[in-house]
């Protein structure tokens, strides 16, 4: 796996929980850890048991559909039910804590549809297209005007409906290329994290090493008073607090002295954990580096990064009982302005104290965390925002813009959602996967209005010529099925006749369960062939195919009174084409089983009962 390639959860992860401004945001790993005490990979197991579950479902309904084309009755076996169950109750009430615990990553949803609904429209269409034959064929096989009618309209409604859903699309690199802006400028989020520990002067080199515009970190304050980069509030999973001072373990990370912080490693726990999947791709050299590593200081990174890249500042506040509780702002300003770290290339974070600041910093560009009106912010003296990217629109950086207010956002780590952002106009991104996003040229899609227009209309007209073509083709082929009868169907079986009429005729008779019986002692038959077994009613009395089989003369159907010629053969000679059962299959009338030859069937039918074929226990017969 290249580095780029990070687990899906690791990256949503990181997207809203490590961030400058998280905020109340809090991520299903983050909420995991504070309540079970460890960090863990929970989207392997998460993502494996719904790939599972959408393949079983998916399966049933390819299955489904199967039945319906070849005119079988879904039935389902009660195992498959209660998975059913369980598989919808799971669902339930995992979207449900979704909904609760993490509200704001429906936004991510709308985000990614902007990227990908272009495609997705043109995917939907071949679906319903597809769909088309075996609605096609229920309409043609319907008896009743108003049914028909029903079917027609119901499905040219849905159809419909694709047709004009581009109407509602909006993504912003539906754009003219000559209107694509710069590409925006990347800050490494705690460094480069996927490619060494994060916080660590390790992560910072890897990152300047990118030629990135700037780094971001999380300051925190020891015990003794040293600002030092931490953002957790405890030192458990970034370090190895719990060998070195199992009982300090618990406690603050701004509880210990700088003296204690720096025996701690802090940086095994990045390969034993691999967070992004992206430890085994390091080199040898590099691995016995990051196993190697201390937590970092503040002046540390303010020498590293003199001149190199612009710093985006976030103070975490120590416990109330910290003795720098109260000083710890300025303690963190007066080291910056000691270390004569350029202020241009400062962008503070923190909103308290801002007019202390600005007067103590005149140079600072002063940057808020959360979104508020533009002429606000503008009065406040803010030069930039800071914020979620699911929290700002392309009309609220347009008016950003024209305030002459630049907008960062966090934690952007997938190609797609970079080149999304790109397209809408966004300055600058903080991102885990920088290295990764820093190689991308150009957006990975971008689509003038007058082509995409054209792609719809095109798609549109193809869905709609091959629908109609469709239809006309099942009506054609089903057309002759009013024209036949159950015995005209069984005489040419018996004659083994190969002709498109012979076929039509075999079709009626599998399609004919619905129609009524006549007489009053109707009998229930069965048509089979080794892959397609369907119940239907005939309209042959059972003591007139008893000596039709039996004498091999003419008989006459009781309703018609027109001669019906059986063929004289024996016994062994009448099992093929022809088996006649006696006896009470399906609770009235006798049974009667039909082996069509294989043959005769339609290419479409054959590979359709092939697939029932596979699965027995799916929908038994």
């Amino acid at each position: 796996m290249s580095p780029s390639s990070a687990s899906p959860a690791s990256q949503a992860s990181t997207a809203a929980a490590g961030s400058a401004t998280s905020g109340p945001t809090m991520t299903p790993r983050r909420y995991l850890y504070n309540h079970m005490g460890y960090w863990s990979d929970w989207s392997v197991p998460v993502l494996v048991t719904t790939a599972a579950a959408f393949t079983y479902i998916a399966g049933l309904l390819v299955l489904a559909l199967c039945h319906i084309a070849v005119g079988q009755q879904m039935s389902l076996h009660w195992l498959h039910k209660i998975g059913l169950m369980v598989i919808l109750v799971s669902t339930v009430v995992a979207m449900s804590a979704m909904a609760q615990l993490w509200e704001d990553e429906w936004e991510v949803l709308l985000i990614s549809l902007q990227g990908t609904a272009p495609f997705l429209h043109v995917g939907a269409l071949a679906a319903v297209t597809a769909l088309s034959w075996i609605v096609a064929g229920q309409f043609a096989r319907a008896e009743r005007s108003s049914s028909q009618m029903a079917i027609l309209c119901t499905f040219f409604a849905v159809v419909f409906a694709f047709y004009v859903a581009p109407l509602t699309i909006s993504s912003p690199c539906i754009m003219e290329k000559k209107d694509l802006g710069p590409k925006p400028a990347l800050i490494g989020h705690r460094g480069a994290p996927m490619l060494a520990p994060e916080h660590t002067l390790m992560s910072f080199r890897k990152a300047l090493e990118q030629k990135l515009y700037g780094l971001q970190a999380d300051v925190t304050i020891s015990l003794d008073g040293v600002p030092f980069l931490m953002h957790d509030n405890t030192l458990r999973r970034t370090t190895n607090v719990e060998e070195e001072f199992p009982e300090l373990a618990r406690r603050p990370a701004s509880m210990l002295n700088w003296t204690a912080l720096q025996r701690l490693n802090a940086g095994r726990w990045f390969l034993k954990t691999d967070p992004f999947w992206t430890a085994s791709t390091l080199s040898p050299s590099d691995r016995r580096e990051a196993q190697n590593q201390s937590i970092c200081s503040l002046a540390e990174l303010l020498e590293l990064a003199k001149g190199n890249a612009t710093l985006l500042l976030n103070l975490r506040d120590p416990p109330r009982e910290h003795p720098y509780r109260g000083s710890f702002l300025n303690v963190t300003l007066e080291a910056l302005l000691r270390s004569g770290f350029p202020q241009h290339q400062v962008m503070w974070l923190p909103n308290r104290q801002r007019p202390f600041v600005r007067k103590v910093a005149p140079g600072f560009q002063q940057t808020a965390g959360s979104k508020e009106a533009a002429a606000s912010l503008r009065r406040g003296h803010i030069q930039r925002l800071n914020l979620r990217y699911t929290q700002v629109s392309r009309q609220e950086l347009r008016d950003y813009a024209s305030w002459n207010l630049s907008v960062n956002l966090y934690t952007v780590n997938a190609p797609w959602l970079f080149s999304l952002l790109w397209c809408a106009g966004v300055p600058s991104v903080t991102s885990d996967n920088s290295h990764a996003l820093s190689q991308v040229p150009s957006p990975l899609w971008i689509m003038p209005p007058d082509e995409y227009c054209l792609m719809w209309v095109t798609a549109d007209l193809i869905s709609f010529t091959l629908i109609i073509g469709i239809f006309v083709l099942q009506k054609w082929r089903l057309y002759g099925i009013q024209n036949y009868n159950p015995e005209q169907i069984m005489l040419s079986a018996a004659v083994r006749r190969t002709s498109r009429d012979v076929s039509i005729m075999k079709e009626k008779l599998i399609f004919s369960g619905g129609q009524p019986c006549k007489l009053r002692q109707a009998m229930g038959s069965v048509i089979s062939t080794p892959h397609v077994h369907v119940r239907m009613c005939t309209h042959i009395c059972k003591q007139h195919i008893q000596a039709g089989t039996q004498h091999g003369h003419t008989s006459t159907h009781p309703a018609s009174h027109a001669p019906l010629h059986m063929p004289s053969s024996t016994p062994d000679q009448l099992s093929a084409p022809w088996v006649v059962d006696r006896g009470d299959m399906w609770g009235e009338g006798a049974a009667f089983k039909a082996h069509l030859p294989l043959p005769s069937l339609y290419t479409i039918n054959i590979a359709l009962s092939l697939l029932l074929a596979a699965s027995p226990l799916a929908f038994p017969v």
